[in-house]
């Protein structure tokens, strides 16, 4: 493996439980106007890790809903303002997250969502956020195109300083994500959720595929590792 010297982390179902509002949000609108489709998860897939309005054109095309897409994230928004609040940590997350701050290793969130869903998100855990080096949102003014183009973790990579890309380790849960990574040319730790493991026919070019983020072991990318508790 590569040395790594900084990190970079997707959020949406990777450091948060996110992505089952935005699963469960997608069903409410398809129980309504689309007499109850059933939102698929080879559907899903596609558009993780896209631009919120990306996602929303998608799914409005995909299921014919009688709107645009601009009223599609109007009603969507509504619904997801009383759920993101709660949204919980991924196993796993909190300890990584402490593990390298407090070993001083320069850390980015490289998110799709907008600036005002991160903050919608994260209530929850500001002080785990604070954490972070830097967070870069979808719609921040130098991003020009969402996953898998690179330009998310390519402004992620500057705000730390612009290490080389090699000395960089993403992580990501969206297959769109992986392949941003790549595009970026840096390593990738891949943590999708089990259902778009089974549908994936290989590893889409990741350094690394995991099941959880505890399964993640530092030393192999010459980052410190974990303290034994006795």
């Amino acid at each position: 493996m590569t040395r790594i010297t900084h990190c970079i982390f997707d959020m949406d179902g990777l450091l948060l439980d996110t992505e089952r509002v935005y699963t469960e949000v997608t069903q409410q609108i398809l129980d309504k106007y689309a007499n109850g489709v059933k939102f698929t998860w080879d559907v899903k897939s596609k558009l993780m890790g896209k631009t919120g309005d990306e996602s929303a054109a998608m799914v409005v095309k995909t299921y014919n809903l009688p709107m645009t897409t601009q009223e599609y994230l109007k009603i969507t928004s509504i619904i997801q303002e009383d759920l993101f609040p709660h949204a919980k940590v991924l196993p796993g997350v909190e300890r990584l997250i402490r593990h390298l701050h407090a070993h001083k290793i320069p850390m980015a969130v490289a998110t799709s969502s907008t600036r005002s869903k991160f903050e919608l998100k994260t209530s929850l855990n500001k002080e785990l956020f604070e954490m972070f080096d830097a967070i870069i949102c979808g719609d921040d003014a130098e991003i020009k195109n969402g996953k898998p183009a690179p330009d998310l973790f390519l402004a992620a990579q500057r705000r730390l300083g612009n290490p080389p890309a090699e000395n960089c380790l993403v992580f990501e849960d969206a297959i769109n994500g992986v392949q941003a990574a790549i595009n970026a040319k840096m390593n990738v730790v891949w943590i999708p959720d089990e259902n778009i493991r089974k549908l994936a026919d290989d590893e889409h070019g990741a350094t690394i595929v995991l099941d959880s983020m505890e399964d993640f072991i530092p030393e192999l990318f010459f980052l410190p590792a974990f303290e034994v508790k006795l």
